[in-house]
C-alpha cells in the first residue's frame, strides 16, 4: 500500500472540524477494517482489453485516492475511514482477480464494514458482487444498481470481460436483479436490448434522466430498492457527458450530466438496503486536466456521505 498518496494541505493538525481525508484516513491490513466505510482498489483493465477498449483504468484506484486526499472531512466526530490497500490482476488472470476481490469484500461486510471499491474497469463489478452474495447466501435477493451508458450483457461463452458481468450474475443467480439508468439507445445494439427484456432487467433511458424531471426515476429506485433485502451500488463513469468525464475507457457524447449521477448515488447510498459501492472506468491515462478523476473523487465522496448518513 502506498501510503504517501494520502497527503495535503492541512489547515489544522488538532482541530477535526478543519481535518481533510488525509488526515483522518487510517490504512490497516483487511482484518482490522470495521464499522466504518473501507477504500479497496482493483487494479485490473483486462475485462477492458478484452471487450476491446481503451486501457488506462487499472490506474485509476491510486489516482482517485490522490483525488479524494485533499477534500474536506465533514462527518461526525466517530465516523471512521479505512484503506486496505489493493487487489491487483496479473496479467490477463481476470478471473483470479476477481475472485480475490470478491473474497476481500465479502470479508469487510462480514466485519460489519462498507466496502467502497475503486475500479479498474467495469469487470470490478463482478468481484464486488462475487463478495456481496458471499456474505448474504445464497437466498437473499440481491437488488444490483448500475448507473451506465451499457447493459453489459454480451455473451461470455468464449470468455468473461467488461461487457458481460451482468449477464453472467442474472444468468447463475435467480435471486439477484438489475436496475440500470443511463442506457444509450444507440449505445447498445437491438439484441442487447432484447436480452434485457428476456432477463428481466428494469432499465432507464439517458435522454430520460433531464434535471428538473428526475421525480419518476427516483421513485422506480425507492421501489426496486425496498423490494429487495439488500442493494449494491455500481458507477460506470462512461455514463457522463464526455465533456464532463473525457478520461474513460467508451466516452459518450450524450451522457448525463454529474448532478444526476450525484442525485442518483445520494439516493442510493442512503437507503438502508444498500451495502457497498463502486467507481469503474475513470482512466488517468485519457484525461484532460485531472477532470475524470476530480470528478470521480468526487463522486466517492458523495457514496462516504451517503453511507455516513444512513
Amino acid at each position: 500500500m502506498n501510503e504517501s498518496i494520502w497527503t495535503g494541505r492541512i489547515d489544522d493538525a488538532v482541530n477535526r472540524t478543519a481535518f481533510r481525508y488525509h488526515q483522518v484516513v487510517e490504512t490497516v491490513d483487511i482484518r482490522a477494517a470495521k464499522d466504518g466505510c473501507v477504500i479497496i482498489g482493483f487494479e485490473c483493465e483486462e475485462g477492458v482489453r478484452r471487450n476491446k477498449g481503451r486501457l488506462g483504468a487499472k490506474i485509476a484506484p491510486d489516482a482517485l485516492r490522490t483525488g479524494l486526499a485533499n477534500l474536506p472531512w465533514r462527518f461526525e466526530e466517530t465516523a471512521r475511514l479505512f484503506d486496505v490497500g489493493n487487489v491487483a490482476c496479473t496479467g490477463e488472470e481476470l478471473e483470479t482477480a476477481q475472485q480475490e476481490l470478491g473474497k476481500a469484500v465479502g470479508i469487510l461486510l462480514s466485519n460489519g464494514a462498507t466496502p467502497i471499491i475503486l475500479g479498474g474497469g467495469h469487470e470490478t463489478l463482478y468481484g464486488h458482487y462475487l463478495g456481496v452474495r458471499e456474505f448474504l447466501g445464497p437466498d437473499a435477493s440481491l437488488g444490483i444498481v448500475n448507473i451506465d451508458a451499457h447493459f453489459d450483457l454480451r455473451p461470455y461463452d468464449e470468455q468473461p470481460s467488461s461487457g458481460t458481468m451482468f449477464r453472467q450474475i442474472l444468468e447463475s443467480d435467480a435471486n439477484a436483479s438489475y436496475f440500470v439508468a443511463g442506457i444509450q439507445r444507440y449505445g447498445n445494439t437491438q439484441e442487447l436490448f432484447d436480452r434485457a427484456d428476456l432477463l428481466g432487467v428494469t432499465y432507464v433511458y439517458e435522454d430520460e434522466m433531464i434535471p428538473g424531471q428526475l421525480e419518476k426515476l427516483m421513485d422506480s429506485l425507492e421501489a426496486f430498492m425496498d423490494k429487495h433485502d439488500a442493494v449494491m451500488l455500481t458507477l460506470c463513469t462512461d455514463v457522463l457527458n464526455a465533456a464532463f468525464a473525457p478520461g474513460v475507457s467508451a466516452p459518450s457524447p450524450f451522457g448525463i450530466e454529474p448532478s444526476t449521477v450525484r442525485a442518483i448515488i445520494q439516493k442510493v447510498t442512503g437507503h438502508a438496503k444498500t451495502h457497498s459501492f463502486d467507481i469503474c472506468e475513470v482512466n488517468p491515462a485519457l484525461d484532460e486536466d485531472g477532470k475524470t478523476v476530480k470528478l470521480g473523487a468526487y463522486f466517492v465522496n458523495e457514496a462516504i456521505a451517503g453511507f455516513m448518513k444512513n
